[in-house]
């Protein structure tokens, strides 16, 4: 009876444990940030942070079908607060959590905007514009200055942010439109050319978090973390803005 009574208090330790990870889908550009804020919450919390990157219109996809996300950090606004909404999101949790900006990246240009505009200069990478906020934040840049009719016919279409700046990073696509915050990694290649695209130019790389299960105790503070001055230090010094 004891070595039984053992197992049974062995067993809802575990889960009790279990319930206290942290399972948090992130967009694929704040991957790395994620990794370094997960780290450091892990380190001032008895709970453990589990994160799985993609596309945020993929992530949303599998949040809607029933993934356990606890935790989601998109890269836009529009899709945190459609499951606030819908009460998939516990109400009054999302909020902003970095501002990112787009650049062209290429290992290969010297001059990226004449890369942009040379319809023989080679492919073109951009992120999904359906799925990756970065992606439709590319379109809108390279419509508005006028640039698309140039770019669509030998554009290259990464799954998500991540891909898309693998396929510059190798020479496989002349340029890439990129997040600013990806070319903080030292695994990066050093750039040819790097060029800041005008803020104005697409609507805001706005990107926001919000819970996704109010019951379990260390995502509720995981997501106050987030908030936090040393939470903020570390997303400004991988190259986001954050709100005031």
């Amino acid at each position: 009876m004891r070595v039984r009574a053992f197992f049974v208090l062995l067993l809802l330790t575990g889960q009790a444990l279990a319930d206290d990870d942290v399972l948090v889908a992130v967009a694929s550009n704040f991957a790395v940030t994620a990794a370094e804020l997960a780290a450091r919450f892990e380190e001032e919390s008895h709970s453990t942070v589990r994160l799985s990157s993609g596309s945020t219109g993929k992530l949303y996809a599998q949040i809607v079908n029933g993934a356990p996300f606890d935790v989601y950090l998109a890269a836009d606004a529009a899709r945190p607060a459609i499951l606030e909404r819908s009460g998939r999101a516990v109400n009054g949790t999302r909020h902003t959590y970095a501002v990112g900006r787009l650049v062209v990246y290429s290992v290969v240009a010297s001059d990226c905007i004449a890369a942009l505009q040379d319809q023989a200069a080679g492919h073109v990478a951009i992120a999904n514009p359906v799925t990756a906020p970065y992606g439709a934040a590319a379109k809108q840049y390279l419509q508005r200055a006028g640039l698309w009719e140039s770019v669509s016919a030998r554009a290259v279409y990464g799954e998500n942010i991540a891909q898309t700046l693998q396929f510059a990073s190798t020479g496989n696509a002349v340029v890439a439109l990129v997040g600013r915050a990806q070319l903080h990694s030292q695994r990066v290649p050093e750039a040819r050319c790097v060029l800041e695209v005008p803020a104005a130019s697409h609507d805001a790389l706005e990107q926001q978090a919000v819970l996704l299960d109010a019951d379990n105790a260390g995502a509720v503070a995981f997501a106050a973390f987030l908030r936090s001055e040393t939470a903020r230090e570390i997303i400004r010094r991988h190259g986001y803005e954050v709100p005031r």
